[in-house]
């Protein structure tokens, strides 16, 4: 797109300018003495309490460990060594590893986890989007390396869910207040490959390398996490020498027109994970001007989500036509595909009673067909994606008024379910589908929300439940399939594109490379050269 190049060629003559316009980019300085990553992050790390939400979870990753990690590979031995399941699904038996302790000095063992696991279960409530922790009958300490969890059912995510950044990471004892952690911890101390040294709100924390972890250690000694609110800061940042390492999905850093500039300049390295999310529009089906089957499936047919690929993103995400890429453990399903047709789409609304006015919108009974969208405007693309959208919608006659917002007040809205057309994206592997589609029958998500006016929503969560407890691998799948389909009749979520988490780094730094979650970022294993 037009607009596209030239916001890229905008970009490249920003940084000649800055480098006195002499036509070449400044190389970044040298690395190879140095010892300390600085990675620039839109966001403070908060309070990375590892039983709790608000502190950002690539930090809480560095710190807190679990008992078993989610690879591609699927799930293996992290804390516990190995580990036995009961014929009848209900009991786990984990095998600790030996050689742990906390990095103020207290022992992990079976102790510890029982201590860890009774305190994330007395704070049940804030947890409830994982069945889990409604699941979990008892905690075992069998001997001083073993330690046994009861089910009420079974629940085939069991593993998973224990691998995955939070609730279920382990904190030292010492840290606990008052026996328990809901209330907050006075300390972040963890078993992990780094130790919190330093934070200034808002300003930059400091990981220092853990040089007692019991597993590969870090190939530096330290990791600054510089906070840096606006996107071009960053951008300059990086092309002053000033960090090395940017790192996160758009909205948490650059956008792709940003990222594209820098990989063709060649001086900086960049790197793209394979597709890890879905980026997706949900359309409120208990909104009044949204409650019609016939006004949501035009306005899937109005958006052109290759144009988006292509020009918005260049082609660097794939455009997506359902809620999860076919690679997602039971989504591959077969489902119709909905293509770009703008005529069609014209057609639904005319049989909804939409007829065009001489201002080539639409009108029925005096009222116009108008809707609003609302983004983060924290959040690289949203902005550019919504005009675009705009465009889109106004060529079938909707008009789209775009409202962007503040993060926490976009996610309150969200929670509230006032909107008409909001962004979401999904969670990833290995959140995806089960940790996702599981949170849909909560109030305080977007999903539950846009999905409320449905005719079967109650029929939708009972069958999320059921799926959850069912250990035949056969029927969880038919289960899928139904859901999956039934959504996707109802178009209650508009797929946009596959996303991807990007990379930008000085040439000097080494390792750097992705795991299987968004929400991690695998500092140990980069250094310099």
């Amino acid at each position: 797109m037009k607009k596209n190049k030239f916001t890229i060629i905008l970009f490249t003559l920003l940084l000649l300018f800055i480098n006195g316009c002499s036509g070449e980019i400044n190389a970044p300085r040298e690395n190879s003495e140095l010892d300390e990553i600085v990675y620039a992050s839109t966001k403070d790390i908060r309070d990375i309490n590892p039983h709790l939400y608000s502190g950002e979870m690539a930090a809480q990753n560095m710190v807190f460990e679990p008992l078993v990690i989610n690879t591609d590979d699927g799930v293996k031995p992290w804390l516990a060594e190995s580990w036995e399941i009961s014929e009848d699904g209900l009991e786990y038996t984990f095998h600790l590893r030996q050689d742990v302790t906390f990095t103020d000095g207290e022992p992990f063992n079976a102790r510890a986890v029982k201590m860890n696991m009774d305190a994330i279960l007395e704070n049940k409530s804030r947890h409830a989007w994982l069945d889990m922790v409604h699941l979990i009958k008892e905690n075992i300490v069998v001997d001083e390396y073993t330690y046994k969890l009861v089910l009420q059912q079974p629940y085939y995510p069991t593993l998973i869910e224990l691998g995955l950044t939070r609730p279920f990471r382990f904190i030292s004892p010492s840290s606990f207040i008052n026996g328990t952690t809901k209330e907050g911890v006075n300390g972040y101390v963890g078993t992990g490959p780094w130790i919190l040294s330093e934070h200034k709100n808002d300003q930059y924390a400091r990981f220092i390398a853990n040089d007692h972890y019991w597993g590969e250690k870090p190939k530096v000694r330290a990791l600054r996490w510089k906070v840096m609110p606006d996107h071009q800061s960053i951008l300059l940042a990086l092309e002053k020498g000033d960090i090395n390492l940017i790192f996160g999905s758009d909205g948490d850093m650059v956008n792709i027109d940003s990222f594209k500039a820098l990989e063709d300049q060649g001086v900086f390295q960049t790197l793209l994970s394979e597709p890890i999310t879905s980026r997706t529009i949900l359309l409120n089906s208990n909104s009044p001007v949204l409650n019609n089957l016939q006004i949501r499936e035009a306005i899937q047919y109005a958006i052109d989500k290759e144009s988006i690929a292509d020009g918005l993103f260049n082609g660097l995400e794939t455009a997506a036509y359902t809620l999860f890429a076919p690679n997602v453990p039971y989504a591959n399903v077969d489902l119709p595909k909905r293509t770009y047709n703008p005529v069609y789409a014209k057609e639904l609304l005319d049989r909804a009673g939409w007829k065009l006015g001489e201002d080539r919108y639409r009108y029925k009974e005096g009222k116009k067909l108008e809707m609003t969208i609302y983004f983060n405007s924290d959040n690289a693309s949203e902005r550019t994606i919504s005009e675009y959208l705009q465009q889109n919608l106004q060529e079938v006659g909707i008009s789209l008024k775009i409202v962007g917002e503040e993060k926490q007040a976009f996610l309150d809205r969200q929670k509230s379910g006032k909107f008409d057309l909001q962004f979401s994206t999904s969670w990833g592997i290995p959140y995806d589908p089960q940790s996702f589609v599981s949170s849909w029958r909560i109030p305080a998500h977007g999903d539950y929300q846009a999905q409320l006016g449905l005719e079967n929503k109650e029929w939708l969560d009972q069958t999320i439940t059921a799926l959850l407890i069912e250990p035949d691998a056969e029927k969880r799948q038919k289960m899928y399939t139904d859901i999956l389909s039934y959504l996707h009749k109802e178009a209650v979520y508009v797929p946009l594109t596959y996303s991807r988490t990007k990379a930008i780094f000085d040439p000097a730094l080494k390792g750097v490379t992705f795991t299987q979650s968004q929400y991690e970022i695998p500092f140990e294993k980069m250094y310099f050269e």
